[in-house]
């Protein structure tokens, strides 16, 4: 019980390394307009994953004495960077127009939305390919 606790709180600190640490200001307000700084924010974001993955990969080696096969760790972040730039396609894009309405309430519901998309692909996907 106690891995699979610890397991969801790596994930979610990865992804918020990931997605906002590592994302640049360029990428942020360019990845509503385009494609361009869309994927790279991506691409970012799979970095930050597969280091992580690898870090993973190395502890739960160690501490839990598991052997995950590296495809599935690859598998994993190659999934959850397309379903991120997925969703990031259509939630940026939302946030963008309502900043400039100035729906600032609004802008932040959609903001968690976003994460919280994201955090169940993340969760979602683990299970499916892990458990």
């Amino acid at each position: 019980m106690i891995y699979i606790i610890l397991t969801i709180l790596y994930i979610l600190t990865t992804h918020f390394v990931a997605d906002f640490i590592m994302q640049t200001d360029e990428m942020a307000k360019g990845k509503s307009t385009s494609i361009k700084w869309l994927t790279l924010h991506i691409l970012s974001y799979f970095k930050g994953l597969v280091w992580s993955a690898l870090f993973y990969f190395m502890v739960v080696g160690y501490f839990f004495s598991m052997v995950i096969p590296a495809w599935s760790l690859i598998g994993y972040c190659l999934l959850n960077a397309a379903l991120h730039w997925l969703t990031d396609y259509y939630t940026s894009k939302q946030t963008a127009k309502l900043w400039a309405e100035q729906r600032v309430h609004d802008f932040f519901v959609m903001i968690g939305l976003d994460q919280l998309i994201h955090s169940t692909c993340l969760i979602v996907t683990f299970y499916f390919i892990f458990l």
